[in-house]
């Protein structure tokens, strides 16, 4: 069982940056691969972005490549999102999620999730 807290989320205005952090229990976090997803009101989840559990490969939604920057410290059994360049349109509950697979954007083989943390960028 892996439980996941995510943190670091609030309100920013658009062009700014937020840190997300996500917490996991567990002694073997190194051997899930991680994502970020999102769901904003009256739409469906979205991917975000995922890391292998060695952190050596990423995955990135197109419409965040080159604004937001996923990692891994397997020391502290947490994973991260960078997010730059904030736009309205990346408001959501982020949620972080964990999987046993190399489950990417594949939400249905994500195993485990958090409460998930909310993110709203003004205009």
């Amino acid at each position: 069982q892996v439980q996941l807290v995510e943190s670091g989320g609030g309100l920013v205005q658009a062009g700014g940056s937020l840190r997300l952090s996500c917490a996991a229990s567990g002694r073997t976090f190194s051997s899930y691969h991680m994502g970020w997803f999102r769901q904003a009101p009256g739409k469906e989840r979205q991917f975000v972005a995922s890391i292998s559990g060695a952190g050596v490969s990423t995955y990135y939604a197109d419409s965040v490549k080159g604004r937001f920057t996923i990692s891994r410290d397997n020391a502290k059994n947490t994973v991260y999102l960078q997010m730059n360049s904030l736009k309205p349109e990346d408001t959501a509950v982020y949620h972080c999620a964990a999987s046993r697979l190399l489950a990417m954007g594949s939400y249905r083989l994500y195993d485990y999730w958090g409460q998930g943390t909310q993110v709203t960028v003004s205009s």
